[in-house]
């Protein structure tokens, strides 16, 4: 009798020991975001409340940090687990090139792309400028210095032919290119954000500008050399003047994931993304542009296993 007590203890024990702790452990992971300034920090927040609340033991922490490329090497080194990046950039990172150029970021994947961020490129009237094709020998601002914005405007201008050795170039933040443009002193340049950008929404208001389209052959060329872009249009309406649609090219802001994570847990993670969605766009305006068949556009960095069965559950990808 004596014996049977001591051995039903040892097993419960056991059970105890192997079983309830597995089931209570909290998950503890970081989301790293951009800065708390920006659009990053909110919705990474946003994300991270849909999973802390929708997901038993679940506790994502969304960080400010310096944003996409800070936030692949926090993933690659295994100081964060997710991040929201640009499309364009974590490509670079994966691959060792362009801004990481020889630093090749083998740890990080793909959840899925969230929102566009449209490559606006602005001239102003005087230039008469109508086409990137125009820019030989005109004064370019293609943003600051080995930011994904230049090298945005180096791939959009390869495609119609040109390099930075055609452009008078300069290196200027959104903010000083639309005072350049309305003081005459550039004649073009390139902004990579969503639309409407505040800089430019005043350069349209106090000078007025032309937007400049990316399509057609060029467009094609583009996006069959760099598969991070997508084709889209800048609606009329945004920026005073310009009521037409125009036809532009966007990279996509992007959940990229640790390599290191199992793939049930960012399947579950996925799923529940994708499933409150609705509550993601109460919670930032952004959301409401994302969902689960765009998110699988403008992706050139593999997806985790874990996210990938998800879009094979719903019939988005086919084995």
């Amino acid at each position: 009798m004596k014996k049977s007590i001591i051995f039903a203890g040892v097993a419960l024990a056991a059970l105890l020991f192997t079983g309830c702790p597995k089931a209570q452990k909290n998950r503890d992971y970081i989301l790293a975001t951009g800065g708390t300034g920006g659009t990053y920090y909110p919705f990474g927040g946003a994300i991270a409340n849909i999973w802390n609340t929708k997901i038993e033991n679940m506790n994502v922490t969304a960080q400010a940090t310096g944003a996409s490329a800070e936030n692949l090497r926090l993933i690659n080194k295994g100081e964060a687990e997710f991040g929201t990046v640009q499309n364009d950039v974590m490509d670079y990172a994966y691959n060792g090139t362009d801004m990481f150029a020889g630093e090749k970021l083998s740890n990080v994947m793909t959840i899925g792309t969230m929102y566009p961020e449209v490559v606006q490129i602005a001239a102003s009237k005087a230039s008469g400028i109508k086409s990137v094709a125009d820019f030989k020998g005109k004064r370019i601002s293609v943003g600051d210095a080995g930011s994904g914005v230049e090298f945005n405007a180096k791939q959009i201008l390869e495609g119609y032919g040109l390099t930075f050795d055609d452009i008078k170039k300069s290196n200027l933040s959104f903010k000083e290119s639309a005072e350049g443009i309305q003081n005459g002193t550039l004649d073009a340049c390139f902004i990579t954000a969503g639309v409407p950008n505040s800089a430019l929404q005043e350069l349209a208001f106090t000078a007025g500008l032309v937007l400049i389209p990316v399509d057609g052959e060029a467009a094609d060329r583009i996006c069959s050399k760099y598969n991070f872009y997508t084709k889209t249009k800048i609606p009329g309406g945004y920026y005073k003047g310009a009521e037409n649609p125009v036809p532009a090219l966007s990279i996509k802001a992007t959940l990229a994931v640790s390599s290191k994570l199992d793939e049930e847990t960012v399947y579950l993670m996925t799923k529940t993304l994708f499933e409150n969605l609705e509550e993601l766009g109460n919670a930032h305006a952004k959301g409401k542009e994302v969902s689960a068949e765009s998110a699988i556009k403008g992706v050139s960095v593999p997806f985790h296993p874990g996210a990938l069965k998800y879009y094979k559950e719903i019939g988005l990808i086919k084995d």
